[in-house]
């Protein structure tokens, strides 16, 4: 029997997470408009100091984003018309707390969903046309399994926003297990991380802005 309150509230999540990433991107002065004609409800036009971008919105209850292929096969339904991805997650998918908005490239993100395509044909999955194809925003990028080529968008580009979700305190909690290891696995792996390198990776596992983190060396 289907769980009609669980989906209920799966779609409460979703336009909640929706409703973050707007209001994320409008306290970092955009100015957001729809696209008349368009008829695709997750893509808006953002507009700031004579800048204008297209976005598209794309939330994620289990840290996973997709976009289907297009109908020549050729690129990606929506994701290949536009500047930015807007990607409001969950901080965890098991116990979610906070809503964590990243603005990243367009571009950035073509190439990572072009590698992940290319390893999944390769390893001989399943790829139906017009299907969504899954990529992980918080596991770090790996040759395997294969599901982790194209990964790591959210660790890349640190959130613009991060805010409690309905319900949960304004406390810090802590954030997805990847995000929370990933300065210690870092410097783990290259003694020579740079100090603004140590500074970004410190605010995405804080879940604080990389502004707020100060570094001090002593001898």
């Amino acid at each position: 029997m289907t769980n009609i309150f669980g989906e209920q509230k799966k779609h409460e999540v979703k336009r909640e997470l929706f409703q973050r990433a707007l209001e994320a991107l409008a306290k970092d002065g955009w100015k957001i408009e729809r696209m008349a004609g368009l008829g695709k409800s997750s893509v808006r036009r953002i507009v700031k100091g004579g800048i204008t971008k297209t976005v598209s919105i794309r939330t994620s209850q289990d840290t996973w984003i997709a976009f289907p292929r297009n109908q020549a096969n050729d690129g990606w339904a929506t994701l290949g018309e536009v500047d930015y991805v807007v990607a409001a997650s969950v901080d965890d998918r098991i116990d979610p707390r906070f809503a964590q908005v990243h603005l990243i490239e367009g571009g950035e993100m073509r190439d990572r969903f072009d590698r992940a395509y290319a390893a999944r044909k390769s390893a001989g999955h399943s790829l139906p046309r017009g299907r969504g194809m899954w990529v992980s925003l918080y596991h770090k990028e790996s040759d395997y399994p294969v599901n982790r080529v194209g990964a790591g968008a959210g660790l890349s580009n640190a959130p613009i926003a991060r805010v409690p979700l309905g319900g949960q305190r304004a406390e810090p909690s802590s954030p997805p297990r990847e995000v929370a290891t990933s300065f210690m696995r870092v410097a783990a792996e290259d003694a020579h991380i740079s100090i603004a390198e140590a500074k970004r990776l410190l605010a995405l596992s804080l879940g604080v802005n990389e502004a707020d983190v100060r570094i001090t060396i002593t001898s």
